[in-house]
């Protein structure tokens, strides 16, 4: 079956045109964070116009923002101020007469590893996405749990330090301190550069504070990582395991898995899973 993913990120638009697990065609477009309304919706319709063939059932959706997934209304959406409320499932139905389903991008990235992923062989796992901001999905008992308006996971909103969580365990951690790009950092690590080393030692502290909350919470079988900054994760591991020692309860952290995702492109998979669920 032709199902469409679509993922609306912190940077960009993504529609994938997905079938049997496979992303078969895709297609990217940068978000406007200072468009109109109508101007980013335009985008989103255009990213969906490259990937849809009359073959496709029905579409699903990632949205960084508090979501009604029965209503289908995305509210305050992340990084795109213009769409405070947005009835992203009968706009879409409108213009395509498809089925359409919308929950939390970070929920359809947990989904995506479920169903596709790391996360086959676990019952109970999190998956965390590092990127333009922290995004945390969580499964239990091989289901995706929600929350009401799919707002169950927003760990980056936790308090921490002087401000919250994910100005220390996203991309705002390098733009804010080291006033560069996390991809600009690790190309930097990957040529040697000492500061940049130490920047991803510094931010695996950080997400290690991040996973012993979670812990402390949910007492997953894995943790699961992706999103851009994920491809660092060499540079940054020791330091993590390092905070993780100093958990209080030892023996949970020797049965913890953490682990990367290798499967491209796992938000459009996920949202296209929201179709088959």
């Amino acid at each position: 079956m032709e199902v469409l993913g679509v993922d609306i990120g912190g940077s960009n638009l993504k529609a994938g045109r997905v079938v049997n697990g496979e992303i078969e065609k895709k297609s990217i477009k940068p978000v406007k964070r200072g468009g109109t309304y109508d101007q980013v919706l335009h985008d989103l319709f255009n990213c969906i116009d490259e990937v849809i063939t009359q073959n496709t059932k029905s579409i699903g959706i990632g949205v960084p923002a508090v979501v009604d997934p029965l209503k289908g209304i995305a509210y305050n959406v992340q990084n795109i101020p213009s769409w405070e409320i947005v009835p992203l499932k009968q706009l879409l139905i409108e213009r395509y007469g498809l089925l359409v389903h919308l929950n939390n991008d970070a929920n359809c990235f947990a989904l995506g590893e479920k169903i596709y992923g790391r996360g086959l062989h676990y019952k109970n796992f999190v998956g965390l996405s590092l990127g333009t901001g922290i995004g945390m999905g969580i499964i239990i008992n091989e289901s995706l749990y929600n929350g009401v308006l799919c707002g169950a996971g927003e760990i980056g909103m936790i308090a921490y330090k002087e401000s919250i969580m994910e100005h220390y365990a996203s991309s705002f951690f390098f733009t804010e301190k080291y006033g560069l790009h996390p991809i600009e950092v690790f190309e930097r690590a990957e040529q040697g550069n000492p500061e940049s080393i130490i920047a991803f030692q510094e931010y695996g502290f950080h997400l290690g504070e991040a996973i012993k909350t979670i812990l402390y919470l949910y007492a997953p079988e894995a943790i699961i990582i992706g999103g851009s900054i994920s491809k660092a994760y060499k540079y940054f591991q020791e330091s993590l395991q390092t905070n993780l020692k100093a958990f209080a309860y030892s023996k949970q952290i020797e049965n913890l898995k953490i682990e990367v995702s290798t499967k491209n492109g796992s938000p459009i998979l996920g949202a296209a899973a929201l179709c088959l669920q």
